[in-house]
């Protein structure tokens, strides 16, 4: 998978599966737009040659900015996104309404400035939404969570049939849980670890690196006749 003279966004670039799509990315010949929250990782991303922007993207109006200003690209990768641990009687309307503006609205905002602009430009391009095997599975303290990946698959398949027509494939993917700063917060608790790696057949969480070789996939031309489809990379959970 050969990205030379590519230019490609990710969002969420600064850690986990994002940093890791950045770094193959880089590996492969692409040029990087990379979105991040926090202002270290803005700076490590432009050491490893990124360009790079802070955007909070729970603020609609700065995620549009930021996707504006990350024009022009060929390619998009929405993989930012949050969690909070609370049981669906506990969950909080802040929490829920913080999870669906960075994990459900900012990559709808994102992808409408990308899309708009290829069309604009009569090109073709890719959009890769990293969501969660939690979209399909309820979680016990992630009802926030699920809902938020549920809404983003559905974006992605909207995408994916009003998009193509225009030469813009829209795909998702669907990691188990990955061992990124904010799923170790998540999973720090051994027995509930070991609950979710009793229903993962090749008995063991995904790396960040796991994803991103799927994520990289998926952009390729090597995968032209894929569009919307909801890609599990989760060594077999949703079997089990």
């Amino acid at each position: 998978m050969d990205f030379e003279n590519k230019t490609v966004i990710v969002t969420g670039a600064g850690k986990g599966i994002g940093r890791a799509t950045v770094e193959l990315l880089i590996g492969r010949g692409a040029q990087v737009v990379a979105l991040t929250r926090s202002a270290a990782d803005v700076e490590a991303l432009r050491h490893m040659g990124c360009r790079a922007m802070q955007v909070d993207l729970s603020d609609a109006d700065a995620t549009r900015r930021a996707a504006l200003a990350a024009l022009p690209a060929d390619l998009l990768v929405n993989c930012a996104g949050t969690t909070e641990l609370q049981s669906f009687l506990e969950t909080t309307v802040e929490a829920f309404d913080h999870l669906i503006a960075v994990n459900t609205r900012a990559p709808m905002i994102v992808a409408q400035e990308y899309a708009r602009a290829l069309i604009r430009e009569g090109r073709n391009g890719a959009i890769v939404n990293v969501s969660s095997v939690a979209s399909f599975v309820g979680i016990p303290d992630h009802a926030a969570y699920c809902a938020s990946k549920g809404g983003l698959d559905g974006l992605t398949r909207v995408m994916a049939k009003e998009l193509a027509p225009h030469g813009i494939r829209a795909n998702g993917i669907h990691p188990t849980v990955t061992l990124t700063p904010m799923a170790i917060k998540a999973w720090s608790d051994p027995d509930k670890a070991a609950g979710m790696l009793s229903r993962i057949p090749v008995g063991r969480f995904a790396e960040p690196v796991d994803v991103a070789e799927v994520i990289l996939f998926l952009l390729s031309e090597e995968a032209a006749m894929i569009n919307g489809i909801s890609m599990p990379v989760d060594g077999g959970y949703m079997i089990a």
